[in-house]
């Protein structure tokens, strides 16, 4: 008896490549349609375009991958955990949501950065002004932002550019988010940190840059991450301060870094002399936003999140359970 074809109709798995045929890509979208908005099982979506269900399975797979389908949990769920109503309590925050841990801190980073990148748009309503500040944690979020356009709504880069072995800048994190939310972006085109402390001031006198700088201090909103003062700090893999200035910080009590800028463990701005060479927010900025959103993963990152929610800089924040235990702990 002659084979059924439909039965023989791919009866390896077909991988969808950017090369790809046309009929692949169709059926690549049609499984996501029939799968995700239609609820329909794999296994008759196979049937539907007779082909194998180890197929629909890995056009599911690369419509992921495409970021043609994003799979969201709704933020309130979160909200609810019982980690996120103590440490809401415990620091008066407006508002918290606590991801599970990953297999090791990278991957807790990425699902921190992953769940506050979907919690952030529904933080926001058309005609705000959201700072967005620089590092490892706000690229991710920027990175794994979803495309929701917001009405009306300007993105603003809270400090200036800076170098880092990281591979991206602060405009970088900025103008992500602000593509995301199809947003003005208003970039800070100038230094982080100049040689001198007359030049930082004749640079921010430039019109070009203080209008810049007014955007900066007319924002309503912020994301920001807690720096740690550890050796491995961004701010000295960055160039911000060396070692040596570091730990002079640390001698008068540092214990975290926000935009550039130390603070002590009360949230007490740590004054220097580089204060006067920077371009950027200042703390007094940051303090009595309508939200300050503050992500943090990493153990580590506890004393530093928790120096940043003692000094009133955050009214909302993004963590994973093992710092959120950490914070609780050190509250105590």
């Amino acid at each position: 008896m002659p084979a059924n074809p439909a039965s023989a109709v791919d009866r390896k798995p077909r991988l969808v490549s950017p090369k790809a045929d046309p009929t692949a890509i169709d059926h690549m979208i049609r499984a996501a349609w029939a799968y995700y908005f239609d609820g329909k099982k794999q296994s008759d979506i196979a049937a539907m375009l007779g082909v194998s269900r180890a197929s629909v399975v890995n056009y599911l797979q690369e419509a992921k991958a495409r970021g043609y389908v994003r799979v969201t949990m709704h933020p309130e769920v979160f909200v609810e955990h019982s980690l996120s109503q103590e440490l809401a309590d415990a620091f008066g925050l407006t508002a918290v949501q606590v991801y599970p841990d990953g297999e090791d801190e990278t991957a807790s980073l990425k699902r921190v950065a992953r769940g506050a990148a979907d919690w952030l748009p529904r933080l926001l309503a058309p005609g705000d002004r959201l700072g967005v500040s620089w590092g490892q944690t706000v690229f991710e979020v920027s990175d794994a932002a979803a495309d929701t356009p917001i009405d009306d709504m300007t993105v603003v880069q809270l400090v200036g550019s800076q170098a880092t072995p990281l591979g991206f800048a602060a405009e970088t994190c900025s103008a992500n988010l602000a593509r995301r939310l199809s947003a003005e972006c208003v970039n800070l085109h100038a230094p982080l940190v100049l040689s001198d402390a007359g030049l930082a001031k004749q640079l921010s006198a430039e019109p070009s840059i203080a209008r810049q700088l007014e955007a900066v201090r007319a924002c309503n909103k912020t994301i920001f991450a807690a720096g740690s003062c550890s050796a491995v700090s961004h701010v000295v893999a960055s160039g911000v301060v060396d070692e040596a200035g570091l730990q002079d910080y640390r001698a008068r009590g540092a214990a975290a870094v926000i935009c550039g800028r130390f603070i002590d463990a009360s949230g007490a701005p740590i004054p220097g002399e580089i204060d006067a060479r920077m371009i950027g927010v200042t703390l007094e900025e940051m303090r009595g936003k309508e939200m300050g959103f503050l992500v943090a993963s990493g153990p580590e990152r506890a004393s530093p999140a928790l120096a940043v929610i003692r000094g009133g800089y955050a009214t909302h924040l993004a963590t994973c359970t093992a710092t959120a235990r950490r914070l609780l702990e050190q509250a105590a």
